[in-house]
């Protein structure tokens, strides 16, 4: 289960998009970057493609986190990466409120993670990493898993 929780819908005002774009830094590196972000504590970390000054390919890495994860990301930022400058957007993330039920399969339990908008079920989805462990353990595809869990709920 996720480290936060949401219980009921709202709009988070106190989160910033922070990115940077890197032209100069080994791919092996990016793996690294992600998981401390991750430890971190942030809420998500994702990089773009992009090409910058003199037509050079370069990652763009964007995080969104909560404001007061701030000087942790900077601080990440700036030593694991070859980045001279970091950028900072305020924004506002629109949270669903979120349920967790766990399933039953023929292989064992997998929580599904529900999200309600205007106290309507509009999203289902099975955790991953219950999913995951399931398939490693069982030598089956992950997918069977999946639809062994959307047939049991």
């Amino acid at each position: 289960m996720e480290p936060f929780s949401h219980k009921k819908e709202h709009m988070d005002e106190k989160m910033l998009k922070i990115e940077v774009n890197l032209d100069d830094i080994p791919g092996e590196w990016l793996g690294h970057v992600m998981d401390l972000l991750f430890d971190a504590g942030v809420n998500d970390v994702f990089y773009i493609p992009i090409y910058m000054k003199k037509n050079r390919p370069g990652v763009m890495l964007q995080i969104l986190c909560n404001k007061e994860k701030l000087d942790k990301v900077s601080a990440i930022l700036f030593q694991e990466t070859t980045t001279l400058g970091i950028r900072y957007f305020p924004i506002t993330v629109h949270r669903l409120e979120r349920r967790f039920l766990s399933v039953s399969t023929k292989w064992g339990e997998v929580t599904v993670k529900e999200g309600l908008y205007q106290g309507e079920l509009i999203q289902r989805s099975p955790e991953y990493e219950d999913c995951r462990k399931i398939a490693e353990l069982q030598n089956i595809p992950l997918k069977a898993v999946y639809q062994e869990v959307w047939r049991n709920i």
